[in-house]
């Protein structure tokens, strides 16, 4: 048996070959189909477009992408050809809802507001979607959910139509996969006419994919005071971004809000483990989660004792995560864009870290986050 990876996925090597499979690693940017000659399966992420031009002619019968999204696979295709695929739903929720505390934290300390003052609205309420809800509750905001698909099979209780969430929340954040047709199209949700019903002083993020926002008109609305802010992890011509809509934004980060290892090791585990029942693998492949997923130097933090409720929380969640300086990284160098991408350092997620001192009720929304309290 033959599998082809690209080899930005972690943790992987040597797990397959453990078995006897052949294994050929590839950026996945130059993963050809000369590369897929002779392979029954890929192992891939998003820089990997899976459709005829790479897929015909070659004997591959199983794709899976070790990422939540899946639009880089042409699914029309592989149904026609038979090609079985699969993504791993929820692999890096965890770690997005992570990203957003850091970013909701530092938008609050820095504009000089309290998040119990703010409604969030969020759109897309899948597992990111969910986890992101929970942990902005945690914060104390209220909250808003929209999510049509999901209103239509439950019911519309506990949801908002988009207009409602656009008229009513302080902040917006897009929790989408990208559809480029149909009733539930994403594709520029976030375009001109959107961003002029928004109320002065709103705020955006997008840590869902690039083009659900239209760049064009995000710029736009900054540069005119429509919007108070935005924050972006997507991007529209990735890898090749905007540079003066980054400059615009109160973070810009290059695609990473799911990229804690955490994530990282779950997308890995659930991609081996379905190609493992695809093709009637040993149990153990079935079964395999790394176990070698490194920890930070220090997991005992320290929550101050003085200072707002925002600044002692940005404090301690700084210390394990903080979206600023994935902000710099970029900032000082957005032509790297995928170099840094490809050498993340290493982020462990909330409940990796213990935290001593801080208030009661600033320990008790900690806890609700996932840390540990000692």
């Amino acid at each position: 048996m033959k599998v082809v990876a690209d080899d930005k996925i972690p943790f992987l090597k040597g797990v397959l070959e453990a078995e006897g499979i052949e294994v050929v690693y590839e950026a996945g940017a130059k993963i050809t189909r000369a590369t897929l000659r002779g392979a029954d399966a890929l192992l891939t992420r998003t820089r990997t477009r899976c459709d005829a031009a790479l897929l015909d002619d070659t004997e591959v019968r199983f794709i899976a992408t070790a990422t939540i999204g899946f639009d880089h696979l042409d699914t029309r295709f592989l149904a026609a050809r038979e090609i079985a695929w699969t993504n791993a739903p929820g692999c890096n929720s965890s770690s997005v809802a992570q990203y957003l505390v850091s970013t909701l934290l530092h938008l609050a300390v820095n504009r000089r507001f309290a998040l119990r003052d703010k409604t969030l609205g969020v759109v897309g309420v899948g597992n990111v979607g969910k986890k992101v809800a929970a942990a902005a509750r945690a914060l104390g905001m209220n909250v808003l959910l929209n999510d049509p698909p999901r209103a239509r099979a439950e019911g519309m209780a506990g949801f908002v139509t988009l207009a409602e969430l656009a008229a009513q929340s302080d902040i917006l954040t897009f929790h989408v996969p990208l559809a480029r047709e149909g009733a539930d199209q994403t594709w520029h949700l976030v375009d001109e006419e959107f961003l002029k019903k928004l109320a002065p002083g709103r705020i955006l993020i997008n840590s869902s994919r690039g083009e659900v926002v239209d760049h064009i008109a995000l710029k736009r609305a900054l540069q005119a005071g429509r919007l108070a802010g935005a924050v972006l992890d997507v991007w529209e011509n990735e890898p090749g971004i905007d540079r003066e809509l980054m400059m615009l934004l109160d973070q810009s980060t290059p695609h990473v809000a799911g990229y804690s290892t955490d994530g990282k090791a779950n997308g890995t585990a659930m991609s081996v483990n379905a190609l493992a029942e695809f093709f009637h693998l040993s149990d153990r492949l079935k079964t395999w989660r790394p176990a070698d997923v490194p920890r930070p130097e220090t997991t005992e933090l320290r929550c101050p004792e003085t200072g707002a409720p925002e600044e002692n929380l940005l404090a301690v969640v700084r210390q394990s995560y903080d979206v600023a300086a994935d902000t710099a990284r970029l900032r000082r160098s957005p032509g790297d864009f995928e170099k840094l991408r490809g050498s993340y350092p290493l982020r462990r997620e909330f409940p990796v870290f213990a935290v001593r001192g801080g208030a009661p009720r600033e320990r008790a929304v900690l806890r609700e986050l996932g840390f540990r309290m000692i």
